[in-house]
């Protein structure tokens, strides 16, 4: 899938809500969602991160795009609701979501966790894009073609130990997709898809493999064809299913 090629306007005025779009890999989809022809809203925490977005995505040419801010660790369902209210008054519909944001903790045995970090771990993985979801299906519904892409994990593929929470919260992950998969498959042209970026160079992978040499590592640049593709109408017959952006490694 990295050899993937598309047209420029492969995105051309389609609506896409990324998650965690202020640095790392939501931060690269958003640009290169932007670059593609999409109106992008930039979601996350920090507003001076999602501003910097906004301004690359102006830089570039793109269409003008949405910045919400919300901190998903404290986000209840009124909050995600309001973010489905103003999207709906704002655009109308959705015709993609990525759900990117995610927090990690340095690998630990699971005595050693505190019930603290495991709330924490579960409620950014996993509680908040099965809400967001939930809350923008009339959105997604309103669209001729709808993608959401789920991120997951080898530690959510694969069961190892020390990883906690972190990989509990990514088997969910895994889980919710497959669970709206087969609940609207049948009743919907919404699709839903799990994506493992695999070991990229990103603050959160050096959280939890802090002595690794980032350079080492792809950087979230080099694994947008499969996003692009997966958020466009070549990937349309692509339902309920894991792909990975890197499957020759773990």
């Amino acid at each position: 899938m990295s050899a993937y090629q598309c047209a420029a306007n492969l995105l051309q005025d389609k609506i896409i809500l990324v998650t965690g779009a202020g640095s790392g890999l939501g931060r690269a989809a958003a640009l290169s969602y932007a670059r593609h022809g999409a109106s992008v809203i930039l979601l996350g925490r920090n507003e001076t991160r999602l501003n910097a977005v906004y301004d690359e995505i102006e830089a570039l040419g793109g269409v003008q795009p949405a910045v919400m801010v919300l901190d998903l660790l404290k986000a209840d369902d009124n909050n995600y609701q309001e973010v489905a209210e103003t999207i709906a008054a704002e655009f109308g519909r959705l015709d993609g979501l990525v759900h990117n944001a995610g927090v990690i903790s340095p690998p630990l045995p699971l005595e050693h966790t505190t019930l603290e970090s495991w709330d924490q771990l579960l409620r950014v993985n996993l509680t908040a894009p099965y809400a967001l979801t939930r809350n923008c299906l009339p959105l997604l519904r309103q669209a001729q073609q709808a993608s959401v892409i789920f991120t997951s994990s080898t530690a959510g593929r694969e069961l190892r130990a020390y990883w906690g929470p972190y990989a509990i919260a990514k088997h969910g992950v895994e889980n919710v997709m497959q669970l709206f998969f087969d609940e609207l498959r049948n009743t919907s042209h919404i699709r839903f898809n799990s994506l493992n970026p695999g070991p990229c160079s990103t603050a959160l992978r050096r959280v939890a493999f802090p002595s690794e040499n980032p350079a080492s590592k792809p950087t979230p640049d080099q694994l947008m064809p499969l996003y692009l593709y997966l958020m466009g109408a070549d990937s349309l017959h692509e339902n309920g299913k894991q792909f990975s952006a890197q499957p020759d490694q773990a």
